[in-house]
């Protein structure tokens, strides 16, 4: 049994989504902003980290022509370094919902630092990798909570992953 599957696409007549709104909408995590702004909104309000969580919402960075990054609600979590995801307005479904898009985890030290996403336009996984910042849980922060690396990187100017532990 394969665990790389072809996601399934909304109707035709579904609305125009961006994949902020979307992401909001369906993981309930009340970030506004360009996705790749959600990751620094985050580090202080919000559980962050380098391992999917289901309902997570997984924040990638700018890249190429994905200026602005992107989000996607991790949906099922098949091992380690497999999940799928539901986004929006991602490739060839330009605003479109995605169900169940596999994400696999292609770091060297499996982080989810880099990944490549099912791109439906060649029923396969792409051939990019785009960079991600990691995870946000839906879980509020705790005051006094150690938030992470995540934090001290963005705080040193950093944006890249780091192995191990919170990001």
């Amino acid at each position: 049994m394969s665990i790389v599957a072809a996601p399934q696409t909304a109707r035709a007549d579904d609305p125009y989504w961006q994949c902020v709104t979307f992401a909001r909408m369906l993981s309930g995590i009340q970030i506004f902003g360009d996705a790749w702004t959600w990751w620094r909104q985050a580090v202080d309000k919000f559980r962050t980290g380098d391992a999917p969580e289901q309902g997570s919402v997984l924040v990638f960075q700018p890249s190429g022509r994905m200026s602005r990054g992107h989000v996607a609600v991790v949906s099922d979590i098949l091992t380690d370094r497999v999940i799928r995801v539901t986004h929006a307005n991602w490739g060839g479904s330009r605003g479109k919902v995605e169900e169940n898009v596999t994400v696999v985890d292609v770091s060297g030290s499996g982080d989810w630092s880099q990944v490549k996403v099912w791109y439906s336009p060649i029923r396969d996984l792409g051939t990019s990798v785009y960079p991600t910042y990691g995870f946000v849980y839906k879980n509020a922060a705790e005051a006094g909570q150690q938030v992470g690396e995540g934090a001290l990187r963005l705080a040193q100017g950093g944006g890249s992953a780091v192995a191990g532990g919170a990001r």
